[in-house]
């Protein structure tokens, strides 16, 4: 025995496999005893119904049909439908309300319910009337569309209710704005023969006599017009008409789908092949896709789409690849703009990979022109202590809370990209070879004695006072004589310095913060090690520590020159820091490039856009087209990805 939400209690009837549904101990009264359900034929998104064979005990046998309004209105006898069905119909639809047609009949006795068809259960119906249900929108639904569209990022609506409550739910929830058409595109096959029709309907939302009346006034005609010419218009498409097009007008669906604004907005009673078809569609056009749901019907357009988001935890999510823990659509901007902070993070890593590892290999080549090079601990140092903690820490910024009007570069070979690395790395590269070259023109430098600079500048300040400081220095310089492995030199010191400390400047020019991530000081653990490393490097070069200057193979150089390096530093980074904003992160000089040398996007969608701009044709208004006889054949195949449960078969249930 199982107790349903309602409070009813549930068993099986033995060797009929019937189920009974009774009354539930706390209720205090029931008209019947049961109600015995015999045979169930579950709904289908293709028939857009469902029925149930019932009998009350000791009652007759009878049939319940739910579904879509018009559809279920056709399987009823004409007497039974009320002259005033479809004005009531868009009466209800118009503000927004869920709908849902109820008939019934009676079985003749003595009929096994398993033994007859759906197509003899579902017809000659009594027409009982409409279920109305008000679906509110959530609070966070409009602000998320409105954040989305403010972000120039397309909402299309793919749903199985009434058009008219489609678009009133699309107009309450922001994604038409009230000046905005919308077209209905309507396509069916011309009866005894091969061939389909299309035709063209602006929808006149005012009017409840047919919601698919054309508009003859002529200054309504000239409004719409005005309208399609400024590109304010949406394209409305059931599945069937998704489905006909797709056979008989292939052509015409890159136009349906694509543009500024004349693009696909509502998608009504479409089918789980056609959802996934519909995405796939997308993405033939270089659209990127995401895919929100929280249905079984929903798992193949979820597994379709660039990224698919589970509104739930049943079904859905095991076909989507992100599932979201509350059971709304806000998750959706937050996961675009994680996703670019993500995007934007791993190619600061990439850059600044690329600049560490060409730093450091500069500075050895210039050391092997004097057949030099860095010590062990110098390579130590630079691995450990500075870029494995910077990889580590750089990428804890978090995403940026407000979503631009575009995407970041999604390619490794972008001009803005490249063009960062290349001048960051002739920055360095210009750093390095000023201080290596500058060093050696020194008043002080020697190529062989590696002491001469603190010596002269101690033997200026003490003058040679005594004979036992000299002996001091002898023991001092036969020391670092004897420790000395090859490494040490000006030249060393000057550039080992240089490249190390300029490895911090270039983490922090590349740890950009917006508009994609958040700013770099809200990455405190970053921010920390970047101080703590560079007051590390600070006391390597101001310190005068003989056993820590032995063991990172360095020397000691007065302090004028210890100031200078410093000075070039700080130069390289308001140099790398001022093109890498000026320059890098102008988005207004690059469109200004992009304009001057006429360059234009090479993706399917933007090039259809721009030729229907110049088609003062379209969309073809109160219209109708007939296509040739021969059509591809998609009734069986109408997504890459499927849902069995759904699909399969769904005609013969």
């Amino acid at each position: 025995v199982i107790d349903d939400s309602s409070g009813h209690q549930i068993e099986g009837q033995g060797s009929t496999h019937a189920t009974i549904v009774r009354p539930g101990p706390k209720a205090s009264s029931a008209p019947v005893e049961g109600v015995t359900i015999l045979h169930q034929f579950p709904f289908s998104s293709a028939l857009q119904r469902m029925s149930v064979i019932a009998q009350e005990i000791g009652g007759e046998q009878q049939v319940f049909t739910k579904g879509a309004p018009e559809m279920v209105a056709m399987l009823c006898r004409a007497e039974t439908v009320p002259s005033n069905f479809e004005s009531k119909l868009l009466l209800y639809t118009v503000q927004g309300f869920r709908v849902i047609g109820l008939a019934c009949k009676s079985l003749q006795a003595g009929k096994q319910a398993t033994d007859l068809t759906r197509e003899e259960v579902e017809s000659d119906l009594t027409f009982l009337g409409l279920l109305i249900m008000e679906n509110r929108l959530k609070r966070e639904t409009k602000p998320v569309l409105e954040e989305l569209s403010a972000a120039r990022i397309r909402s299309v609506m793919v749903t199985g209710d009434n058009i008219q409550t489609a678009i009133t739910v699309a107009r309450n929830a922001g994604m038409i704005s009230p000046t905005n058409r919308v077209i209905l595109v309507e396509a069916n096959k011309i009866p005894g023969s091969f061939s389909a029709s299309i035709t063209w309907k602006p929808l006149e939302e005012n009017k409840t006599e047919d919601y698919g009346s054309l508009e003859d006034d002529s200054q309504t005609e000239r409004r719409i017009r005005l309208a399609l010419g400024s590109g304010q218009y949406h394209f409305a498409m059931s599945g069937k008409s998704y489905q006909i097009v797709a056979q008989h007008f292939r052509h015409l669906l890159p136009k349906v789908r694509s543009g500024s604004f004349n693009w696909i907005r509502l998608a009504i009673q479409m089918s789980p092949g056609q959802k996934s078809s519909l995405v796939e569609e997308f993405q033939k056009l270089d659209y990127f896709v995401g895919m929100c749901g929280d249905g079984a019907n929903d798992c193949g357009a979820l597994k379709v789409a660039h990224a698919g988001i589970s509104l739930s935890e049943q079904e859905a999510s095991v076909a989507s690849p992100f599932t979201s823990q509350t059971p709304s659509i806000a998750c959706v901007p937050e996961l675009i703009r994680e996703g670019r902070a993500a995007l934007v993070t791993s190619f600061c890593m990439f850059k600044y990979m690329a600049l560490y590892s060409t730093i450091q290999y500069l500075g050895v080549l210039l050391l092997y022109w004097q057949l030099n090079s860095f010590g062990n601990y110098q390579f130590l140092f630079q691995d450990l202590a500075i870029t494995t903690v910077i990889g580590v820490t750089m990428s804890f910024t978090g995403a940026y809370p407000k979503l631009v009007p575009y995407r970041p570069p999604s390619q490794l070979i972008s001009p803005p990209l490249l063009l960062s690395v290349v001048l960051n790395i002739l920055f360095s590269l210009s750093m390095q070879i000023f201080g290596f070259l500058l060093v050696q023109e020194q008043p002080w430098y020697s190529k062989s004695d590696i002491h001469s600079a603190c010596l002269s500048m101690n033997n200026h300040m003490e003058n040679s006072s005594s004979i036992s400081s000299l002996g001091l220095h002898g023991m001092r310089d036969g020391a670092h004589g004897q420790m000395d492995n090859g490494y040490k030199s000006y030249e060393n010191t000057t550039v080992w310095l240089l490249s190390t400390i300029n490895c911090l400047i270039v983490a922090l020019v590349f740890s950009k913060g917006k508009p994609f991530r958040q700013p770099i000081y809200t990455n405190y653990v970053f921010i920390l090690v970047l101080i703590v490393q560079l007051g590390i490097c600070l006391f390597l070069v101001f310190a005068d520590i003989d056993d820590l200057y032995s063991s990172m193979d360095l020397v000691c150089t007065p302090t004028t020159w210890r100031i200078s390096m410093v000075i070039m530093l700080a130069v390289t980074l308001a140099v790398s820091f001022l093109v890498e904003e000026a320059v890098i992160e102008n988005r207004s000089l690059w469109l200004l490039l992009k304009k001057t040398f006429r360059y234009h996007s090479k993706s399917h969608y933007k090039r259809l856009q721009r030729v229907l701009e110049q088609d003062s044709a379209w969309p073809p208004l109160n219209e109708t087209f007939f296509s040739d006889s021969v059509a591809i054949s998609v009734e069986g195949n109408m997504g890459g990805h499927s849902n069995p449960t759904f699909d399969s078969n769904e005609d013969a249930l």
